[in-house]
């Protein structure tokens, strides 16, 4: 069942947008003051001005009718740049949860959430990567977040769920 009548983006079309996007956020010409304010960002609040500088120049056409979204995307990218570039396309996000250590009633909430909820885990499983050092495939986080089908983020889902137990350390 879909819940709205916006298509949902194209896998590629997202990647190659999520790689630019990495690359310009974590690049060294970046201004470090819209760094900062962009990592700050919380979903639940307005976005900093750097957010809108940042959002009319560099993000995909139509991302004002998924502000949320497009702002966790933007937050979780800045707050994973901290050692380079935070988008890694060979490294699935449920495979480095799991072998970093990510618990499975973390997982669990993360994709069971939906919303400001989903924004807010997910800025959370960020800030928990970005303190192991780990740069993963924002494409994933971006299809959950963007994607407007319901059995489209069950499939996600599944995907992220399966990267993290196929690679699940045994504690």
């Amino acid at each position: 069942m879909t819940t709205t009548s916006i298509p949902a983006p194209e896998t590629e079309t997202l990647w190659t947008s999520i790689a630019r996007l990495a690359g310009i956020l974590s690049g060294e010409h970046f201004p470090t003051g819209d760094r900062a304010a962009l990592k700050r960002m919380a979903p639940d609040q307005p976005p900093p001005l750097a957010f809108y500088r940042f959002a009319f120049r560099e993000l995909p056409e139509g991302w004002e009718f998924r502000r949320s979204a497009w702002q966790t995307l933007t937050a979780g990218l800045a707050l994973s740049g901290n050692h380079g570039n935070p988008h890694n396309p060979h490294r699935p996000l449920g495979r480095a949860l799991a072998e970093q250590g990510y618990s499975e009633a973390r997982l669990e909430r993360l994709l069971a959430a939906e919303g400001d909820t989903l924004n807010t885990l997910l800025l959370r499983a960020a800030r928990f990567l970005a303190t192991k050092g780990e740069a993963v495939d924002w494409t994933d986080a971006a299809r959950l977040l963007l994607t407007y089908s319901d059995d489209s983020k069950e499939h996600i889902r599944r995907e992220i769920a399966g990267d993290f137990y196929r690679n699940l350390k045994d504690k």
